[in-house]
């Protein structure tokens, strides 16, 4: 138990874990859908907070469970729904479709980022 002390964050109905390792987009999805969760992603301020403090405890920049839509400049969570909170840093988002991907900074703002780079793997259940 002590173990997964740190690894493991509860915030809300949702529980926060990261295995530490750096992959890109679809094979930080694919491990968190294999463990019987998603890619986590900040629905209030107060998940952000939570996700952050793995973000930080690893100080690794990771992807969250958000994406581009059809719509260049318009983001969704990854099971379609449209966003209710962001934090995206000043001038973000930029890639006008062509970043599709979204990551959290070290101080907790969201940039819009291509797909294949490696960020942290943080999932949620």
């Amino acid at each position: 138990v002590l173990a997964l002390k740190e690894k493991i964050r509860e915030v809300g109905e949702k529980m926060l874990a990261s295995n530490g390792k750096r992959v890109d987009f679809a094979s930080a999805l694919q491990s968190c859908e294999d463990a019987g969760g998603t890619l986590a992603t900040p629905t209030n301020e107060e998940e952000n907070k939570a996700i952050l403090g793995i973000v930080k405890q690893y100080n690794q920049y990771a992807y969250l469970g958000i994406k581009e839509g059809e719509i260049s400049g318009q983001f969704k969570y990854i099971n379609g729904m449209p966003l209710n909170y962001t934090n995206w840093h000043r001038y973000e988002p930029n890639g006008k479709g062509r970043e599709k991907c979204v990551e959290m900074y070290t101080n907790g703002s969201w940039n819009d980022k291509k797909c294949n780079q490696y960020r942290l793997t943080i999932c949620e259940f």
